[in-house]
C-alpha cells in the first residue's frame, strides 16, 4: 500500500529566486514520515518522545529529479520497503505538476531513551505489517 500526503511549497521553503531549497525536501520527508507514524502506526512522535523513544534517520539516499517552485503542490508517496526488528526502510517520492521531483530511501531505527535500538512494540509492528500486506 502507499501512504499519500500533499504539501504546498511555501515562501519559507524557497531561496530568493522562488526555487525550493534542497534541505526543505528533507524537512518534508520527515513531515510525511511523522504523519505516516501518526496515521498508520498509531505511534505519534510526541507519544514516543514522552517515553524517551524515537525513530531517528540512520540513512537517507536522495535523488533530485527537477526543481520545485513557490506555490506548487508536491504529491508525496511513501511505501515500506522492509521491516526489521528495530528498523524500517521507507521509499518516498514526490511529484508536482506531473513532474517527478525527488526520490528518497530512508532507514529509521526505533530507539530507547538510552539511544540504543529497541524492538518495535508488537502493536506497532502489527500495523506496519498490515499496511505492507494491504498492497
Amino acid at each position: 500500500m502507499t501512504y499519500q500526503r500533499d504539501i504546498r511549497v511555501e515562501f519559507n521553503h524557497c531561496d530568493p529566486a522562488g526555487i525550493m531549497f534542497y534541505p526543505r525536501y528533507f524537512e518534508m520527508t520527515n513531515s510525511v514520515v511523522e504523519n505516516f507514524f501518526r496515521d498508520i502506526a498509531k505511534a505519534p512522535f510526541e507519544a514516543m518522545m514522552a517515553q524517551g523513544e524515537g525513530v531517528p534517520t540512520a540513512s537517507i539516499d536522495a535523488t533530485f529529479h527537477a526543481p520545485t517552485r513557490l506555490g506548487e503542490i508536491l504529491d508525496w508517496r511513501l511505501t515500506v520497503l522492509r521491516l526489521g526488528r528495530s528498523s524500517i526502510g521507507l521509499h518516498l517520492e514526490a511529484h508536482g505538476g506531473g513532474t517527478h521531483r525527488i526520490t528518497a530511501d530512508l532507514t529509521l531505527v526505533f530507539i530507547a531513551s538510552s539511544g540504543r535500538p529497541k524492538a518495535w512494540p508488537d502493536e506497532v509492528r502489527a500495523r506496519f505489517i498490515e499496511f505492507m500486506e494491504s498492497a
